[in-house]
């Protein structure tokens, strides 16, 4: 359901456009680990994918399924809540391993969290959690990196900010570029697997965000 709206949503948002390094989409169980730039960006994220034939199940922070409507979304998509610095944390990588073993595709967001910026500009993706890396070695699924880049361009900043330049996109209709790198194996070490990780998805936001134009591409 969540795909299917962001679908016809982010159309309207502004020009979204895709390239792989690969000529397929994503194997089933794979991990798809993005970048994370602004509130709507999974949206824009769930719409690429969805026009490849992927609609993935999402790791996100648990206070999503707090709010209406989208917790009852949530809840029936089979997406997977986290709960942050609890004893309930853990749990989220075993309910994401065995959506992965059910050919399941799994978004996941390695920052975990949104930058503290409120400009408008791209900038390469912050430190990664560990959770990728330990997820990947429990399941053994490859994981293939995606780079976003435009979202902050609908919405980013204040909230203020970030209601009007929603509400604006429709007229001003920004470009947004989402590219999947190709699939890697991660190496069992969790420090060098998140290292590996950051990189891969660093190199797919470069592409994504070349392809718009931002100076920050070739920085």
């Amino acid at each position: 359901m969540l795909s299917r709206i962001a679908a016809t949503v982010v159309p309207s948002l502004g020009h979204l456009t895709i390239t792989s390094d690969h000529a397929t989409a994503p194997a089933a169980g794979s991990i798809i680990v993005a970048n994370h730039t602004s509130l709507v960006d999974p949206g824009v994220v769930l719409a690429a994918l969805r026009r490849l034939g992927v609609e993935p199940v999402v790791m996100a922070t648990a206070g999503l399924w707090r709010i209406p409507v989208l917790g009852r979304l949530l809840e029936r998509g089979g997406h997977v809540p986290v709960h942050r610095n609890t004893d309930r944390a853990a749990g989220a990588l075993d309910t994401a391993a065995l959506a992965l073993a059910a050919g399941r595709h799994l978004l996941i967001y390695g920052e975990g969290r949104l930058p503290c910026r409120t400009d408008v500009a791209e900038a390469p993706p912050g430190s990664f959690r560990s959770g990728l890396a330990r997820l990947a070695h429990v399941s053994g699924a490859p994981v293939v990196p995606l780079g976003q880049a435009g979202a902050r361009r609908v919405s980013s900043g204040s909230r203020v900010k970030q209601i009007s330049g929603f509400l604006t996109a429709p007229a001003r209709r920004p470009r947004l570029h989402v590219h999947l790198g190709a699939p890697l194996h991660l190496p069992p070490e969790v420090g060098a697997a998140t290292a590996a990780a950051r990189e891969a998805v660093t190199a797919a936001w470069r592409t994504a965000a070349d392809r718009i134009g931002e100076p920050a591409a070739s920085a």
